[in-house]
């Protein structure tokens, strides 16, 4: 049985004064025309912006490439659901008869959807400061628990000691394609990870420039930041 929508708010110390603004972001698109996706999209941006500012602040002598990678580490899909399960968010979801069978409640992209339409009800019902003071309280945890050391490594660094953490074989980089004149040639490479069956291509000016930039690539895709 679906709980009601004002159980969660409560639980999560909201009070809404538009309560359809609240039901509708638990909504999938499943059940119609009126669903979360519009809400989803509001609580992206806003989602966005909140921890950007956040880490900026927390870092002050971090650089823009550092900032965009811790920030993509908690604004992701994998994030988001983790956050929905440690509150039952799947318990509330209106869901359509199908996704309901098929155990949609259950799914990453309908709870961090649900997670950012929450969001944007938040926005359009309390105005910024009240969305920020969720949204902060929402990742206080993951926030503080950020180490920005981690992060200044290059993305083979940091993709080679996450294989060696789990034990697993390391990535292998394969030249794919070397095209142009002697001084101004594109190379493209592919990065394998063969227990994980993943790959990922990326170009760049030099070789070591393309390793990095499908290194970065496939961690984006092992952490669940690709959407």
């Amino acid at each position: 049985m679906i709980r009601k929508p004002e159980q969660l708010a409560k639980k999560l110390g909201l009070q809404f004064k538009r309560p359809e603004l609240f039901k509708m972001a638990l909504t999938h698109r499943s059940m119609g025309a009126k669903n979360n996706e519009r809400l989803e999209f509001l609580g992206d941006s806003v989602l966005g912006f909140v921890i950007a500012q956040a880490l900026f602040e927390k870092f002050p002598a971090s650089e823009e490439g550092v900032l965009s990678r811790l920030r993509a580490s908690l604004v992701n899909q994998a994030s988001l659901a983790e956050l929905a399960r440690q509150h039952n968010i799947g318990d509330y979801l209106i869901l359509g008869a199908g996704e309901l069978k098929s155990g949609g409640f259950r799914r990453d992209s309908i709870l961090s959807d649900a997670m950012e339409a929450i969001m944007g009800a938040i926005l359009l019902d309390q105005g910024v400061a009240a969305c920020q003071q969720f949204i902060l309280g929402l990742f206080k945890e993951k926030l503080a628990a950020l180490d920005v050391g981690n992060w200044n490594k290059d993305p083979k660094t940091r993709l080679q000691e996450m294989m060696q953490a789990r034990q697993k074989s390391l990535p292998v980089y394969e030249l794919v394609n070397q095209a142009g004149a002697a001084h101004q040639q594109t190379f493209t490479v592919k990065c394998v990870v063969p227990v994980h069956h993943e790959t990922t291509e990326a170009s760049g000016a030099s070789r070591k420039k393309a390793e990095q930039a499908a290194a970065e690539k496939m961690l984006q895709k092992l952490e669940g930041n690709v959407s």
